[in-house]
């Protein structure tokens, strides 16, 4: 009968549990987080309604043991990292923030916790021990790794995407992430972190799931994750090349696989200060990512959203090394749009910033193409791609080396440049055409002359053919008007020597 009633009481944890759950173990990396999230836990089922209340480590957290534990100022200095590990472990609890009634005293506890911690980090009395710093990246596993909910967007066409537009979802359970990010930014920046201890705990496994955030759709959480990695970076020096590889890697995927990540332009601001810092010469690793993944990122229909970011990264290398110029600009000639204007614009705007940055032997090796282009851009129909175009002359190293060659480009871009000035319907364009033709002129006017010269050769020519082609075909229809059906048709060798193929 005893043994019944004894049999029916709840047991207690074993120490070996308790020893699990408060991390102390010697594993150097952070266990992986329950598939719940400050952004909300699965709704109560059958099997899961005992787990519906919030959780620390994996396990139910009982409202009544949920108190906040003495404040860092009243309590003696010795026991002070005590407390902290305490306090860390009291933030391990996961909440649902999708109901702001629910568990509203608890959600309040951690969240003055929190800024207690921040504060306690930004202003250590010592170095932060092992175990502090195990704790510190396990309760941070717990509150941000967490699975992204996002809007579904397979009926959300790309290029319509308008970043000032479109509104941002924001996770509701910001409030706390935002001190949790708070409190990992300045645990990493802080100078009491030791880097050779920290590197076991914010290891390989740890940046890859860092990573995975930045798709998150609240540009909040971007931000902060932005400026982590940044600081990550600068102080583990270990991970450097493991994290430009696996930004490498999203961008693959991203650019060949899905086109859709919502942290791309915050990836490449973090690039632009990496590739500010590349030694010279070069690495070829280095080359080989501007060649293999910055290029490509022109491809997406969404470019608009990092165009930005993008274009400094690129302009970046070119400054570093003035011989990649050649290398970005048939690149950029490879990706050019054909049918998207705006992007037309943009590209523009990228290949003057380029050109900037470009030196006379490596001009010279991609002039003729480049300037294929260019005339077709002079004479697009959409205004701003041709106004665009025609800037391109307001700049004064640009222009020096158009001057410079210019016998191989004037006599390209003379066509395009002679039809605007007579049929474009825009007047805009008509003025800054007829502005660009006077510098050709004033610079080479004996070359100026010649290349007008051609040019109405070439439209009298083109006008009589057009005239012998519009005679041919009207002596067909006189053909076909007076024979009808018994007219017998010409042979396609006839036809072709009339001048209709």
């Amino acid at each position: 009968m005893i043994k019944q009633i004894l049999g029916r009481l709840p047991r207690k944890p074993s120490k070996s549990s308790e020893h699990r759950d408060s991390g102390s173990g010697s594993s150097s990396a952070p266990p992986n987080p329950p598939p719940s999230s400050d952004g909300g836990d699965p709704p109560p089922t059958k099997q899961n309604s005992k787990m519906a209340a919030p959780k620390a480590n994996g396990h139910p957290v009982s409202s009544s043991a949920y108190e906040a534990l003495p404040a860092f100022k009243d309590t003696p200095s010795s026991e002070r990292p005590n407390l902290f590990i305490r306090k860390v472990n009291l933030c391990c609890a996961i909440f649902d923030f999708t109901d702001p009634t629910k568990n509203a005293k608890e959600k309040e506890i951690k969240r003055q916790t929190l800024l207690e911690l921040v504060d306690y980090v930004a202003n250590p009395s010592g170095k932060l021990q092992e175990p502090a710093i195990q704790e510190i990246t396990r309760m941070v596993s717990l509150n941000i790794f967490r699975p992204l909910v996002s809007p579904p967007r397979e009926n959300k066409a790309l290029e319509a995407f308008d970043v000032e537009e479109d509104e941002p979802v924001m996770d509701p359970s910001w409030p706390h992430l935002q001190a949790v990010y708070e409190l990992f930014l300045r645990f990493v920046a802080s100078p009491e972190t030791d880097a050779k201890i920290a590197k076991r705990y914010v290891d390989h496994s740890f940046v890859l799931r860092l990573l995975d955030l930045f798709d998150s759709e609240d540009p909040r959480e971007r931000d902060y994750l932005k400026t982590i990695l940044h600081r990550v970076y600068g102080k583990f020096m270990v991970h450097r090349p493991f994290i430009r590889k696996a930004i490498n890697n999203i961008f693959y995927q991203f650019i060949f696989e899905t086109e859709k990540h919502n942290g791309i332009a915050e990836l490449l601001e973090i690039l632009g200060s990496i590739i500010n810092g590349f030694a010279l010469p070069l690495k070829e690793e280095h080359k080989l990512f501007l060649v293999r993944a910055l290029i490509p990122l022109h491809k997406p229909k969404c470019v608009a959203m990092y165009h930005q970011q993008l274009s400094y990264c690129i302009t970046q290398f070119v400054e570093k090394d003035c011989k990649l110029a050649d290398t970005v600009i048939r690149g950029l000639l490879k990706f050019w749009p054909v049918t998207n204007s705006s992007k037309e614009v943009m590209f523009l705007g990228e290949l003057e910033e380029v050109l900037e940055a470009t030196q006379p032997a490596e001009f010279q090796r991609c002039m003729v193409p480049l300037f294929h282009r260019i005339a077709r851009c002079l004479n697009s129909s959409h205004f701003q791609v041709a106004e665009r175009a025609l800037f391109l002359w307001n700049n004064d190293h640009v222009e020096r080396l158009i001057k410079q060659n210019v016998k191989v480009i004037l006599p390209i871009i003379f066509p395009p440049l002679e039809r605007n000035t007579q049929s474009h319907w825009n007047q805009a364009v008509q003025s800054l055409t007829l502005n660009v033709r006077k510098i050709f002129s004033d610079h080479s006017p004996d070359l100026f002359e010649e290349c007008l010269q051609k040019f109405h050769d070439d439209e009298a020519k083109a006008k009589e053919a057009q005239a012998r082609r519009e005679s041919t075909w009207q002596r067909l229809e006189d053909l076909a008007a007076r024979g009808g059906a018994a007219t017998p048709p010409l042979p396609w060798a006839r036809v072709a020597r009339l001048g209709l193929s």
